[in-house]
């Protein structure tokens, strides 16, 4: 999959890193990814929504931890030793979110992201940049900044700040 990443694009376009949650592909701006690590040392909020897992002390920062798996409904909730949090900067909060694996680092121009297609109502699609076909595999690209900072995530309950 990385490959395109290095052909007709170089030099254009964005960069993203790439994730799976159960058998689909994801993208984030990479520039939003402060650090990636194995998951661990979770601390559970009480009465907090099944998605978050709780908090971490990343350097005497509290950051809360979302697991993507859980928000989006996809699969079975399990913890291995390849599940992975990646750590993300966005404009006003640090916050992890929690992958089944980490792929790749992919380069994507404005033209290799196309529009997600229209849904019914049921189907929320607000924070879903568009769609890439990456060597015939779907990629959903992520705005991760309006994911996390919707208020159905919580995240302002935990800390008192909104996000």
């Amino acid at each position: 999959m990385a490959d395109i990443a290095q052909d007709e694009i170089a030099g254009a376009g964005s960069e993203y890193l790439t994730f799976c949650l159960g058998d689909e592909f994801y993208a984030i701006d990479i520039l939003k990814v402060q650090e990636i690590q194995g998951y661990g040392g979770v601390t559970r909020i009480a009465q907090a929504p099944e998605f978050v897992k709780g908090v971490v002390n990343l350097r005497g920062t509290i950051v809360p931890i979302i697991d993507l798996r859980a928000r989006f409904g996809i699969g079975e909730l399990t913890y291995d030793e390849f599940t992975i949090m990646i750590i993300l900067n966005l404009e006003h909060r640090i916050v992890g979110i929690v992958v089944d694996s980490v792929s790749d680092v992919l380069r994507l121009s404005d033209q290799d992201v196309r529009p997600s297609p229209t849904f019914s109502a049921s189907v929320d699609t607000r924070y879903i940049r568009g769609l890439a076909d990456i060597d015939e595999t779907m990629v959903i690209v992520l705005d991760i900044d309006g994911l996390m900072a919707d208020p159905s995530m919580a995240l302002e309950d935990l800390d008192g700040e909104q996000g």
